[in-house]
C-alpha cells in the first residue's frame, strides 16, 4: 500500500464506521469525509486519531480536497436521501474528484445483485455507478454487501416483544453480511490493492432462514421469538417492495462457501453470534 491516509467517506455511518474500525485495528492513518466537522460524531472520530475534512458527496472540489495525498478510499453512496437519481450523482462526483485527486485505488461499496438486472432502483442506481467507473481510469475494486444483520435492528422492539418481522418465506435462506466482515474485507483490500484491483467481489458471512433467525434470537434474548412472514403488499416503499420482490426471487447469489474459503484470513460472522452480541441477555 503506498504511504498516506486512507479516506472512508460515510465515517459517521454503519458500512464507513466498520472500515474505519478495522482500519485503526491494523494502525493505518484514517481521514474521514464528513458533512460537519462540529459534530458528535465527527469530533468522536477525531478523538481515536482520525483526521477529520468537511466536505458533501455531492461536492466535487470538497471530494478531491479530501482525496488529496491518499493511499485509498473507501467510497459509498446512498439513495436514502435524496433518492437514486441523487446517490448517482454522487458517484459521479466522487470519481470526478478522483480522478482530479488521482487516486490510486478505489473501493467502492455497491450491493450484491446490482448486476442482476433486479429492477430494484437502489440496486440499478449502484450499477450505473459501477459502470462508469469500470469505464474510467481510476484503479478500483467494487464490493457487493449482502443484507445486513443490522437491517434487523429496525424491528428491535418488536424482536425484543417475541416477534421477528421479516416479508420472506420461513424456509427461504437470506444471505446476509457483518458490517465488521464487511470492514475488515474492505481494510484488506485497501492494503492489499493489487491483489484486488479490477475485482467485483460480493460479500455475505451467513445464509440463515427466517426460522433459524428467530431461533438464534430467542436462544440470545432467552424467551421465544417467532417469525411473522411480512406480506409484501404491506411493503409500501417501491424501492423497498422490489427489493423484497428480489430477495423472495432469485436473491442474492453469492458462493459463500468458496468466498470464505478463499479468505481463512477473515473471522465471518454467524447470525447466531451476531445475535447474541446484540441481543445477548446481559445486553
Amino acid at each position: 500500500m503506498a504511504e498516506g491516509p486512507i479516506l472512508v467517506l460515510g465515517a459517521t455511518g454503519g458500512q464507513g464506521g466498520a472500515v474505519v474500525n478495522a482500519l485503526l485495528a491494523r494502525g493505518t492513518q484514517v481521514r474521514a469525509l464528513v458533512r460537519d466537522t462540529a459534530a458528535g460524531p465527527a469530533r468522536r472520530l477525531a478523538n481515536r486519531g482520525v483526521g477529520v475534512v468537511g466536505g458533501s458527496l455531492q461536492d466535487e472540489a470538497s471530494l478531491a480536497a479530501g482525496m488529496d495525498g491518499v493511499a485509498g478510499l473507501f467510497a459509498l453512496t446512498t439513495p436514502f436521501e435524496a433518492g437514486v437519481e441523487a446517490e448517482v450523482e454522487q458517484g459521479r462526483a466522487i470519481l470526478a474528484a478522483a480522478r482530479r485527486a488521482r487516486v490510486s485505488h478505489l473501493v467502492f461499496s455497491s450491493v450484491a445483485g446490482a448486476n442482476q438486472h433486479s429492477g430494484v432502483p437502489h440496486f440499478d442506481s449502484k450499477a450505473v455507478i459501477e459502470a462508469e467507473l469500470g469505464a474510467g481510469d481510476v484503479p478500483y475494486t467494487i464490493l457487493g454487501p449482502t443484507y445486513f444483520f443490522d437491517n434487523a435492528l429496525g424491528g428491535a422492539d418488536r424482536i425484543r416483544s417475541g416477534v421477528f418481522d421479516l416479508p420472506l418465506a420461513p424456509d427461504r435462506s437470506l444471505q446476509q453480511l457483518a458490517r465488521p466482515d464487511l470492514g475488515a474485507f474492505a481494510a484488506e483490500v485497501l492494503h492489499n490493492p493489487a491483489s484486488f484491483l479490477g475485482q467485483r467481489i460480493e460479500l455475505a458471512s451467513d445464509a440463515p432462514t427466517p426460522v433459524q433467525m428467530a431461533t438464534a434470537l430467542s436462544t440470545a434474548l432467552g424467551r421465544p421469538v417467532r417469525h411473522e412472514r411480512v406480506p409484501l403488499e404491506r411493503v409500501g416503499n417501491p424501492d423497498l417492495h422490489a427489493m423484497w420482490e428480489f430477495l423472495n426471487g432469485p436473491g442474492y447469489q453469492v458462493d459463500i462457501p468458496t468466498l470464505h474459503e478463499a479468505h481463512p484470513e477473515l473471522t465471518w460472522t454467524s447470525f447466531p453470534d451476531w445475535a447474541t452480541h446484540t441481543f445477548g441477555t446481559a445486553k
